[in-house]
């Protein structure tokens, strides 16, 4: 099991323990130098007679790969790949509050999950409600169908997204997992899931130290 991996709100932590095969990629200040050392770091815990890749192209990818996710602005980004070095899914964490304004319910959120930029929901979603350590969630595995450039053709991927409402704070966490390897969507699927059942949401004191929680 690797170390956990830690981001922080104002008044909570939350900690995700990756299993092997994840990669975090988040990264603190978004620059190419910080994106290629977090990806060097990153291969170097590759087996390196298991690679199918040269180490630098894969670090190229990495690196690629931490900076395009930074754009969207998440808190935590990670990927998972095979020992080979072959990118099966992305994942990105973020969380959503507005001062002064209550927190969604459930049922408000529910209908948010299934919408997209730029996608569209194909067939049936599954949607469940998962009491998960960290709270009430709830969980939307879809089909989703994007345009290819100039409109030609389409381009199909698989999604898991989880809202999670922790008790005792009005953020809502939003936890997306995305792959187009349909092959080992099941496997994909089960990963995502042990992983967001790993997350712990810590409160923080005022000056940002953690209250245990410990009875």
């Amino acid at each position: 099991m690797s170390d956990p991996v830690r981001f922080s709100a104002d008044d909570f932590s939350c900690r995700f323990d990756f299993q092997p095969g994840w990669i975090d990629l988040t990264l603190q200040e978004g620059t190419r130098e910080e994106a290629d050392q977090v990806a060097r770091a990153a291969v170097e815990n590759f087996n390196p007679l298991a690679l199918l890749v040269s180490k630098g192209s894969l670090v190229s990818e990495l690196a690629d790969r931490a900076l395009k996710a930074e754009e969207d602005g998440p808190i935590l980004v990670a990927a998972c790949y095979t020992d080979g070095g072959g990118f099966l899914a992305e994942l990105a964490v973020s969380s959503y509050a507005e001062d002064g304004v209550a927190r969604p319910s459930p049922a408000e959120v529910e209908p948010m999950l299934l919408q997209w930029s730029n996608v569209k929901v194909v067939g049936n979603p599954d949607v469940s409600h998962v009491d998960l350590a960290s709270g009430p969630s709830i969980r939307v595995q879809a089909t989703l169908q994007a345009k290819r450039l100039f409109g030609l053709g389409s381009r199909l991927s698989e999604s898991i997204r989880y809202a999670v409402f922790p008790p005792g704070v009005e953020t809502i966490i939003e936890i997306t997992a995305r792959w187009e390897v349909f092959e080992r969507s099941e496997e994909l699927a089960g990963l995502t899931d042990e992983l967001v059942a790993t997350m712990q949401v810590i409160p923080l004191d005022a000056d940002g130290h953690e209250i245990s929680t410990d009875s």
